[in-house]
């Protein structure tokens, strides 16, 4: 009796210690798990798997540095005006001609860089962070609050988003200022749909519901716990956001209310070289061409980005 007693007791031991090294090699498969889904995995996967949207990412990153060191990188003074060097072609001292005030248009594509890059950052930041916080707020409280900035969202994807920025820049009148604020007001109500629904979906959780059971505030649950599972969104929208600004910005000073004359802006290089269309085309072709480039590589970085960091993607 002793002996079969001895024999179950070791069994179970045997068998506690296979449990235990089982459960151990499950933690280490889900700490090597944790560790592949980390974000330098991530980007790894994107440059390995997307080679486009690496290239896009390389490009982005040649223009920024560009633009940053403007003063160094362009070959002539961005103003410097030289009548006697006007509407020049296309040579070895001005790579991409003259304008009709003999600056090098090269030099000022670079310095309009600048302003494309910055009014493509700056208000797309502050109109999704605008969009986050409603979005928070509409699909956390949800009732009186969501029906009010839902209704207000709809109004403004009502109307086209350009439509509203002239409506705005025509109010408040032309300059890099204003075009902030115009495309910030604009351009919230679609970062503060896609919050919304995160946020419904995300605060029927476990973790939600465990932190409201323990007296958590609500804004900390908002911006600690929900807010952190929408951030792979929010990313993906922010890239795609970006050329949306950009075009707006070359849209508004191509209609001559967005940034002002002596400002090197792509579109208003652009809208200045349209009278010499047919006979110095680079003056048009060249701000044209750099808008296209900036915006497609965006675009095909945000495709990527989505693509990896995308969860509703990958379980799909």
């Amino acid at each position: 009796m002793k002996e079969d007693k001895n024999q179950v007791v070791g069994s179970e031991n045997m068998n506690g210690g296979q449990a235990r090294g089982k459960n151990h090699e499950d933690l280490d498969f889900l700490a090597q798990m944790g560790e592949s889904d980390s974000l330098a995995d991530k980007l790894k996967i994107l440059a390995r798997q997307n080679k486009l949207a690496a290239f896009s990412a390389v490009i982005l990153i040649l223009i920024f540095l560009a633009a940053v060191f403007a003063p160094v990188v362009a070959p002539c003074d961005h103003l410097a005006q030289s009548l006697t060097d006007r509407l020049q072609d296309p040579s070895a001292a001005h790579l991409l001609g003259t304008d009709e005030l003999g600056r090098d248009v090269l030099s000022r594509i670079i310095f309009g860089a600048r302003i494309s890059l910055t009014i493509g950052l700056v208000p797309t930041l502050i109109s999704m962070a605008i969009g986050t916080v409603l979005g928070l707020c509409a699909g956390f409280y949800g009732g009186k609050t969501d029906f009010i900035i839902m209704r207000l969202a709809d109004v403004m994807l009502a109307f086209p988003s350009l439509l509203l920025a002239m409506v705005v820049m025509y109010t408040m009148g032309g300059g890099l200022i204003n075009i902030f604020i115009a495309l910030s007001l604009v351009n919230w109500a679609g970062t503060a749909r896609i919050v919304r629904a995160q946020t419904l979906s995300l605060k029927e959780k476990e973790f939600v519901e465990a932190a409201k059971s323990i007296g958590v505030k609500k804004w900390t649950i908002m911006f600690r716990h929900i807010l952190p599972n929408c951030l792979p969104s929010l990313i993906v929208l922010f890239t795609l956001n970006i050329p949306s600004a950009i075009l707006s910005e070359a849209s508004l000073s191509f209609l001559g209310i967005g940034a002002q004359p002596p400002s090197a802006s792509w579109g208003l290089m652009a809208v200045r070289g349209k009278k010499y269309l047919f006979s110095e085309p680079w003056l048009s072709i060249a701000p044209s061409a750099a808008i296209m480039i900036v915006v497609m590589a965006f675009n095909f970085l945000g495709d990527g980005l989505r693509d990896v960091l995308d969860p509703y993607l990958k379980e799909q």
